[in-house]
């Protein structure tokens, strides 16, 4: 098995490098930018194995993706390079429109122009999955989940361009038959993730005792995954997923924003004794076309694929927040060199 992975040195990206290269009979190429949230880092353990390959190029490089494909002849390409944070898509959206929509469009063509020259089974099997978010759904009411057929109403310039995105795949696989696979999946929390979203921002600033902001009244509410799980779900849609389907991938784990930098604040003292951690909470004014409430109905992927999470969040959440008082080697050069603490 050969896969080239895009954006692999980020943060669900490192992850599915290193559960894949686990394998010595699966060959990974990864192809990454290196972007602020990207850290070569992350692939450290995969760095001197065999069946490892990095490649430092941007998605959006058609020539460059072309000879890679050409090079490395793969089974697979898993798409998972993006633009990703919803606060410097508000600032700054150029960046979310030209990796994700132009980028994306890129790697289809690429991918097509190789994948029509490919023969027999090589051309049958052959499997393009592009990862994207249940946030191109825009929000939920105060009930319900999102499903596979739950209309599209992205509120932010990233879910928009990631809607494009998902609109894009689907596109290649009716017009030309590219056999593509599309993963929708809630938020995920785990080692390695940049620490601009909320479950790291707050670890990270707790540990450093800065405020912890938390946009309105804290009450929205995000459907949480581990990384890992999410990442055994995608080889699943990979190898056993329908062609031109989408599979939406989610733990049934909602919780209040609040409700998790409580339990941050909480574990963090018992850790590391501090004089009330929860006093650093600071509720800020709320982030433009903020969405109240995300939920993942994953029946579709359970009942076809058989896929089940085996992390429970708040066992998970605390091994987190672990791995990050661990590893302050990788997050502390980060954050000084990028000083991303944006509220979430």
């Amino acid at each position: 098995m050969r896969v080239v992975v895009t954006g692999g040195a980020g943060f669900i990206g490192s992850e599915f490098v290193l559960q894949a290269v686990a394998d010595p009979t699966t060959r990974v190429v990864v192809v990454d930018k290196l972007t602020y949230s990207a850290n070569i880092n992350s692939l450290a353990v995969a760095a001197n194995r065999p069946n490892f390959r990095f490649v430092h190029a941007d998605v959006c490089d058609y020539s460059a993706i072309g000879r890679l494909l050409e090079e490395e002849q793969p089974h697979a390409v898993v798409h998972l390079a993006a633009e990703t944070h919803v606060d410097r898509s508000i600032v700054v959206s150029s960046p979310f429109i030209e990796t994700n929509i132009a980028g994306t469009h890129s790697l289809l063509e690429a991918t097509r122009l190789y994948w029509s020259a490919l023969h027999g089974r090589l051309q049958k099997e052959f499997r393009f999955l592009h990862v994207s978010t249940d946030e191109v759904f825009g929000s939920l009411g105060p009930e319900g989940h999102f499903t596979e057929t739950t209309r599209y109403d992205p509120s932010s310039p990233y879910s928009a361009s990631k809607a494009a995105a998902d609109h894009l795949v689907s596109a290649w696989y009716r017009t030309y038959g590219l056999p593509t696979l599309t993963a929708n999946c809630s938020n995920n929390y785990g080692p390695r993730q940049f620490p601009e979203k909320l479950i790291p921002l707050m670890i990270v600033n707790a540990l450093e005792g800065r405020p912890l902001p938390i946009y309105g009244d804290g009450l929205n509410v995000r459907d949480w995954i581990h990384v890992s799980d999410h990442v055994r779900a995608l080889n699943l849609v990979l190898s056993k997923g329908r062609p031109g389907q989408s599979y939406l991938i989610g733990a049934r784990a909602e919780r209040r924003n609040i409700d998790i930098v409580t339990l941050i604040c909480d574990y963090l003292d018992e850790k590391v004794p501090h004089p009330g951690r929860r006093d650093l909470i600071r509720f800020v004014e709320d982030r433009l076309g903020h969405d109240r409430h995300y939920a993942i109905d994953p029946t579709k992927i359970e009942t076809e694929l058989g896929w089940r999470p085996e992390q429970s969040f708040e066992t998970a959440l605390k091994s987190t927040i672990d791995w990050y008082l661990d590893n302050r080697a990788w997050w502390e050069p980060l954050m000084d060199a990028h000083e991303a603490r944006a509220t979430q």
